[in-house]
């Protein structure tokens, strides 16, 4: 399901400059130096767990291990792009925004109904992150 990229687009639509805003989609390593020149960063995406589709959690992981075991559906996720940025020596601070989710077979911009209701939360919640 495309949530993380859903939030950005809402939050672009608002007018939100109250933070820098990228869609990462399925960006994988290339990521890598855009995350490493930011001192803080704001993970918003889909993740595969024991939760009711949309559930939306902030996590505060400090290490690869502490993100989702499933955190989206990019063939290189976010817990190896955060194992590599701990290799090459600098990690940001880090927030997440995980929206849990039914699958991740399909892959698509399609974004189930249980899933879409979460959108305003899964932003209150980012908000709140980047105001403090």
């Amino acid at each position: 399901e495309g949530i993380g990229i859903a939030v950005v687009f809402q939050l672009e639509q608002e007018g939100f400059i109250d933070a820098d805003l990228a869609d990462g989609g399925t960006g994988g390593i290339h990521l890598l130096s855009l995350i490493q020149s930011y001192e803080r960063v704001i993970i918003v995406d889909a993740s595969l767990d024991a939760f009711p589709p949309g559930t939306v959690r902030v996590l505060h992981p400090r290490f690869a291990s502490d993100f989702p075991a499933q955190l989206s559906a990019h063939e290189f996720g976010l817990r190896d792009l955060i194992m590599t940025a701990t290799v090459t020596g600098y990690l940001p601070e880090m927030d997440l925004v995980a929206i849990s989710v039914k699958n991740f077979q399909r892959m698509g911009m399609e974004i189930s109904k249980e899933v879409e209701v979460a959108i305003p939360e899964a932003i209150g919640a980012g908000k709140k992150l980047v105001a403090g």
